[in-house]
């Protein structure tokens, strides 16, 4: 089964999509957050073009296990996402996702604004691919 993985942010939501099988998560793109609309129209292309049957969102979670703030802009983001595609979608424990892509993209040697291009679309990445791992 396909998949895209989504990483929401205020500014930019990184999209990673899955391989044929649905093993292997790769990162996509970045896309502006606002406005949400054309956003939401551009994830929805994506999963199109790819054949996609379920989108992941990132769901963000405090260390404690429970939701604060930025969990409330996620599931307003679902709410917009569901109404301009009719695909499943599900949220995911997403904590630390971004921290880890940063992470890696330092010890990778990654400049600055490289890493600024790629850490949405990376961390949507870890996402989609800790979702997948844990459904074998």
């Amino acid at each position: 089964m396909k998949m895209l993985g989504i990483d929401y942010g205020q500014s930019r939501i990184g999209v990673a999509a899955s391989d044929e099988t649905g093993t292997l998560a790769l990162p996509l793109e970045q896309v502006d957050a606002e406005p949400l609309a054309r956003a939401c129209e551009r994830i929805a292309v994506l999963a199109r073009e790819r054949g996609v049957e379920r989108i992941v969102v990132g769901m963000p979670r405090n260390m404690d296990g429970s939701y604060g703030p930025a969990a409330e802009s996620v599931r307003a983001f679902i709410a917009v996402l569901k109404k301009t595609v009719s695909l499943e979608i599900v949220s995911w424990d997403e904590r630390l996702s971004t921290a880890q892509a940063e992470r890696a993209m330092v010890e990778a040697d990654y400049s600055r604004k490289r890493r600024r291009a790629q850490r949405d679309a990376l961390a949507a990445q870890l996402i989609l691919q800790n979702y997948l791992d844990a459904q074998c």
